[in-house]
């Protein structure tokens, strides 16, 4: 029997086939889960990928900004699937002017787009799903070291950081209801999130020699296993945790 049999999981972020997202439900289906996708945007594309996975799964659109989307989600999902035990936050965006060294510059609008969409989205994803989560389950978003900044990353590594937080209180406030929240923190990945930041190759390319594990910038695997792993209830006592998949980049000197 599968880490994952007979639960219902709900991924969000599987925008290609070399994305963290997409192995995980790839995972969680050899692990006998059921899924729900969601997408934004380039809703085709999204359910291109879907059918390559094992078996395809339904897609539903999904903006984490628009309220009437989120009041209308757990419905839509219940019309795919009876209840939710475990929900996949991969969504993160983050506009050119708050990236790339432009730190000093970047205007409000642009900060408040980035942590509307990567870190207030895990709160409001969440709780559009509560009514679905009866019976507890577990919330994995996935995050990227924020203990040091980082050149090019700027606000996106400050919306990162309150993302921590958030899982943190998060975790607080929904664990009366048998709900976890944990992160998982990866290394870089050459995913297409990833090379749309300005110098990426030059940040990816020191993580190899840091980590004492060593790093693989094209292997997202190890990350979609960790994800899997915390839906599953090998962590039932577990919550506001971050365990990072790194090679253990994080825990090393200069």
């Amino acid at each position: 029997m599968g880490l994952l049999e007979g639960k219902r999981i709900l991924v969000t972020g599987v925008l290609t086939d070399s994305s963290i997202a997409f192995h995980v439900a790839r995972l969680a289906q050899e692990q006998g889960a059921t899924l729900v996708l969601t997408g934004y945007g380039r809703m085709s594309l999204v359910e291109r990928i879907a059918k390559r996975l094992p078996e395809t799964p339904p897609v539903l659109e999904l903006d984490v900004t628009d309220d009437e989307q989120l009041a209308s989600l757990a419905t839509r999902v219940g019309e795919h699937v009876d209840g939710i035990d475990g929900i996949v936050h991969s969504i993160g965006f983050t506009p050119q002017e708050a990236l790339g060294g432009n730190f000093l510059n970047t205007e409000w609008r642009d900060v408040a787009t980035a942590m509307h969409t990567s870190t207030f989205s895990l709160k409001s994803l969440t709780t559009s799903l509560m009514p679905l989560m009866k019976d507890g389950g577990s919330v994995v978003a996935l995050d990227f070291d924020n203990s040091v900044s980082y050149p090019i990353y700027d606000w996106m590594g400050v919306a990162k950081s309150a993302l921590t937080s958030t899982a943190r209180y998060l975790a607080r406030y929904v664990g009366g209801e048998g709900i976890r929240v944990n992160l998982v923190s990866a290394g870089p990945l050459s995913t297409m999130a990833a090379r749309s930041i300005p110098g990426f190759s030059d940040l990816a390319e020191h993580w190899p020699q840091r980590a004492p594990l060593g790093w693989d910038v094209s292997n997202p695997e190890p990350a979609a296993k960790a994800v899997v792993a915390l839906l599953s209830d090998w962590f039932p006592a577990t919550t506001g945790e971050v365990v990072h998949v790194d090679g253990g980049f994080h825990s090393t000197g200069a």
